[in-house]
């Protein structure tokens, strides 16, 4: 009987009935436990890529407000949209179609003495980009001529010829009836001579038709220099 206690014993030892220690566990769980410890890779930044806009490229855009050599000054800001859409060389859209353009009277000459007629000169200086942000730009510059007034000069000279004419005829005519003039034909060309030379002076005096760049014109100017943003 004792012998059978024993080997009783001996049995219930060897199948291993005590509770796991701690430092058993603890392993265990360093092993399985995900490992919060480790950090994880931080994200891989990629460079900004240029792209560029060549210069030469045309840049198509549509007034909104008029502009006229009358009240226009040089250095005037004004305001234009896209009317087709800036690319860059590989394809990649700068602007859109309808983007905002900014810019500048360059010069504004309201002419009117003979021969000089009145010009006005502007160009872009910045460009909304697809991304909503502006950016500089230089471009070539756009003149608008006025029309040569030489026809309306012509008529303000005959016109004041015609009226000496007529003036000169009746002084001559009044001045022979009386004994006093050279005669009709005298007075006449004496009245034409002098009413075409204050048909020139008026013209002298008087400034020929403005230049105007009326609202929703269509300008087109091309890039003076590349234009290169980042994306």
């Amino acid at each position: 009987m004792q012998l059978y206690l024993t080997i009783l014993a001996f049995v219930l030892a060897s199948c291993g009935t005590s509770p796991t220690s701690p430092a058993v566990e603890s392993a265990k769980s360093a092993v399985t436990a995900p490992n919060e410890a480790v950090a994880k890779p931080a994200p891989v930044e990629l460079a900004p890529v240029p792209v560029t806009v060549p210069a030469g490229q045309r840049v198509l855009v549509r007034t909104i407000h008029a502009l006229s050599t009358k009240t226009a000054r040089g250095g005037q800001a004004f305001s234009a949209v896209l009317t087709e859409p800036l690319t860059a060389a590989d394809g990649t859209l700068i602007a859109p179609r309808g983007a905002t353009t900014s810019g500048v009277v360059v010069a504004s000459d309201p002419g009117g003495r003979v021969k000089v007629v009145a010009h006005l000169s502007v160009r872009l200086t910045g460009i909304e980009l697809a991304g909503g942000k502006s950016t500089g730009i230089a471009t070539s510059i756009f003149t608008r001529r006025a029309p040569a007034a030489k026809k309306k000069d012509a008529l303000k000279i005959g016109a004041g010829s015609g009226a000496g004419t007529v003036i000169g005829a009746v002084a001559g005519g009044v001045g022979a009836a009386i004994g006093v003039g050279a005669g009709a034909g005298a007075g006449a060309g004496a009245g034409a001579g002098a009413g075409a030379g204050v048909g020139t002076g008026v013209v002298l005096l008087t400034r020929g038709a403005p230049a105007v760049i009326p609202s929703e014109s269509l300008l087109t100017v091309a890039l003076s220099r590349p234009l290169t943003i980042t994306r």
